[in-house]
C-alpha cells in the first residue's frame, strides 16, 4: 500500500505490534469507527488497528460516518476534528443524540493544540485526546485500555 512506502523508505519508523495489545477474545472483536479526512491517515489507522485485531469501520468525514451509527453495535469512535461537510465537534454532537450511543467511547486523533478546543471536546463528553503525530505503540496501548 502507497502509504507504506515513507516508512519503507525511513528504516527509524519502524512498526511494532505487542502481542500484549492483542485483544483477549478472539470470539467478539471489537469494534472502532474511524473517521479522519487524510486519506494517508484513515488508511494507516485502519491497517494499525486491524493488525491488533480490532475490526474497523471508516468514514472521511462526519456526514459519512453518521451514516454507520445506524443501530450497529460500535465500541469506540476514533474522530479528526478539522473535516469538510461535518467536522469533529458536529459528529460527536450528532452521535450523542443517538440513545444507543450516548455512553460511546470517543477519541479525537487531531494536530489541533488549542487549548479552547480542548476544553469543548471535554464538554461534549470525549474520552481522549490524542495529538498527531502519534506513536503506534502508545496509541494502541491507549486504544486497548479504553475498549
Amino acid at each position: 500500500i502507497h502509504i507504506f512506502q515513507e516508512i519503507l523508505n525511513n528504516p527509524t519508523k519502524k512498526l511494532y505490534f505487542s502481542k500484549e495489545l492483542e485483544q483477549k477474545d478472539d470470539n467478539k472483536k471489537k469494534i472502532i469507527m474511524v473517521v479522519d479526512d487524510f486519506r494517508n491517515t484513515l488508511d494507516l489507522i485502519t491497517h494499525t488497528l486491524t493488525e491488533a485485531n480490532y475490526k474497523v469501520l471508516k468514514a472521511s468525514d462526519g456526514k459519512e460516518a453518521i451514516r454507520q451509527f445506524n443501530g450497529q453495535h460500535i465500541d469506540l469512535l476514533i474522530t479528526d476534528l478539522h473535516m469538510p461537510r461535518m467536522n469533529g465537534f458536529e459528529l460527536i454532537e450528532a452521535v450523542n443524540e443517538i440513545e444507543q450511543y450516548k455512553k460511546l467511547p470517543i477519541i479525537m486523533l487531531t494536530t489541533e493544540v488549542s487549548q479552547e478546543k480542548k476544553q469543548k471536546a471535554k464538554e461534549l463528553g470525549i474520552t481522549g485526546w490524542i495529538q498527531k503525530p502519534f506513536v503506534i505503540y502508545k496509541f494502541l496501548k491507549i486504544i486497548s485500555k479504553i475498549v
